[in-house]
């Protein structure tokens, strides 16, 4: 018989291990289980595990994002934290209103000997006092968080002169550093940048989204370069051409590593296209991704771009050109550019016809190309949708003219998501396949806004897949619509198994049977008037389906 609870002892990490072991066991009635060192720590584990499901002692991330801290006390869960046998590594406070005192805990834990290692402060609302209390926490040399994130906390200028002397008091451990959606403009990037001075700096990744930086800041970090930084993200600040040319300044340089570049949505226009690729071009063989969506290039810049891909040094595994103004021409070029190393290729929101779908088509069939993933679709849910099914299928529904979903091929995609993708101008398929489905209402619903939308699908088949009255109808509202253009409807196969499962029956009833199967005789007149039951049903469907086409 096992033991209701074991309190204020030291089980030691490999007890510790029986014991969740032994919770996790089906046959273990024991709910509770407590072997933390304070009541405090119990308290905070008995809380959460109510919240989560699941004990956090089991658990190395904790998501405590939005409303979930409820009313639990910030020093019970720094406890927690803090107590030896807890074994959290990453903790998601995003969407929170995190107060001074709870800063205060925070630090108290980043000052503690723990095993965590990434925080997330997420869109918190940290006012300045917050940010002071944090950084107690951050220069301690018993702090080893290597991941930071603080984006969207109306961090200012002020704060970033706290936030680096914090950082370059204790710099040999924050690897990830995210600031993007905060008030610092050019004066704080500059004061970040001085973190690069310190030798021990290992900044690797750094996010500055949305600060409100111009080629200013720009012209700081070109000379502010540290080796270490493999992954620089500026997109959706206001550094144009000018700004260009001082990150290209750094690209240059033979010591730059950087691997992952964005610089969407930042008014970079053909000229900085031009400054970019010569920059590259001369030290090519580190950089994998580069982003440069929602920016001016058009047909003339995305073909400066593709020059890359002349150099046999050329790494680019990720190409991000999304809503940047491309046409069929672009596609063309992109075509002839093709590049043998790259993964993921993002073209969506352009303005690409279907001579451009032919030419990147033409891509795809190349022996050559290693294209994992391709998005040139009119919206995110399209994109998604296209995704999973390449994945599904292990093909790129955008090359088929049939897609057979029949079965459990769906899985968990959206119906929406499935729609989306379908009604997408780029879409070329002219059957579908939803036969051994389970189609709800909701499912039918979404067919038959596909059926009243403007596609070039000729051909569904529904066979066997249990639709209800409700289902034929809206299925139905979708076939009567003037703009469906659909030729061939099949949802015969319930009505055919229905009549196979018949004829069956009736030959079981035919047979002479003994007086002692006269019970199974019995059930089997049951049986068949239950059958001819569902296939009446399945007749009107079929009288239903006539008369809406």
């Amino acid at each position: 018989m096992y033991p209701s609870h074991k309190t204020r002892n030291d089980p030691g990490q490999s007890r510790v291990k029986e014991l969740s072991d032994l919770l996790q066991d089906e046959l273990c009635s024991l709910k509770t289980i407590r072997f933390l060192k304070s009541p405090a720590a119990e308290e905070a584990c008995e809380y959460l595990t109510g919240v989560l499901g699941k004990s956090p002692l089991l658990l190395k991330e904790l998501d405590l994002s939005g409303d979930k801290l409820g009313d639990l006390d910030g020093e019970k869960l720094s406890a927690l934290l803090m107590d030896s046998h807890s074994k959290l590594e990453k903790i998601m406070l995003n969407n929170c209103d995190l107060t001074e005192k709870s800063c205060s805990v925070l630090a108290t834990v980043l000052s503690s000997k723990t095993n965590l290692k990434e925080m997330n402060l997420n869109n918190s609302r940290l006012l300045d006092s917050g940010v002071k209390e944090i950084c107690e926490g951050l220069k301690n040399p018993v702090c080893e968080l290597k991941i930071l994130n603080l984006n969207n906390n109306c961090i200012t200028e002020g704060d970033c002169h706290v936030l680096a002397a914090a950082l370059n008091s204790n710099p040999s451990n924050l690897t990830e550093l995210d600031l993007s959606e905060n008030k610092l403009g050019n004066p704080g990037m500059k004061i970040i940048l001085t973190l690069f001075e310190n030798v021990q700096c290992r900044l690797e990744k750094l996010k500055l989204k949305c600060i409100s930086i111009t080629d200013e800041g720009c012209a700081a970090l070109a000379s502010a370069f540290h080796s270490n930084l493999r992954e620089l993200d500026l997109s959706r600040n206001q550094i144009g051409d000018s700004g260009v040319t001082e990150i290209s300044s750094l690209l240059r340089n033979s010591q730059c590593t950087l691997q992952i570049l964005s610089l969407n949505n930042n008014c970079i226009t053909e000229g900085g296209c031009h400054v970019l690729a010569a920059a590259l071009n001369s030290n090519p063989s580190n950089l994998t991704e580069l982003d440069l969506s929602e920016n001016k290039l058009g047909n003339p810049g995305m073909k400066i771009i593709l020059t890359l891909f002349e150099n046999v040094q050329c790494r680019l595994e990720k190409l991000k050109l999304k809503c940047i103004s491309i046409t069929d021409e672009g596609c063309a070029a992109l075509a002839s550019a093709f590049h043998s190393n790259l993964r993921e290729l993002d073209l969506s929101r352009n303005q690409i016809g279907d001579s451009g779908v032919t030419e990147i088509s033409s891509l795809l069939r190349n022996s050559q190309c290693t294209l994992q993933i391709l998005r040139f679709l009119k919206s995110p849910a399209a994109e998604e949708a296209c995704e999973y099914l390449t994945g599904v299928l292990g093909k790129s529904p955008l090359l088929l003219k049939e897609l057979d979903l029949s079965g459990d091929k769906l899985g968990d995609l959206d119906g929406e998501k499935l729609s989306a993708l379908l009604m997408d101008s780029h879409s070329k398929l002219e059957k579908i396949m939803l036969n051994n489905c389970d189609l709800t209402e909701k499912s039918c619903s979404v067919l038959a806004t596909v059926l009243s939308s403007k596609t070039i699908l000729k051909e569904m088949n529904l066979n066997n897949s249990r639709l209800l009255d409700s289902g034929v109808k809206e299925i139905c509202e979708g076939l009567k619509n003037p703009v469906c253009e659909l030729k061939i409807l099949k949802a015969e196969a319930e009505r055919a198994a229905l009549r196979a499962k018949a004829a069956t029956l009736d030959e079981k009833l035919a047979l002479d049977v003994e007086e002692a199967n006269m019970v199974a005789k019995l059930k089997a007149r049951k049986e068949r008037h239950a059958l001819e039951c569902e296939l009446a049903a399945a007749e009107a469907k079929v009288k239903v389906y006539k008369e809406a086409i």
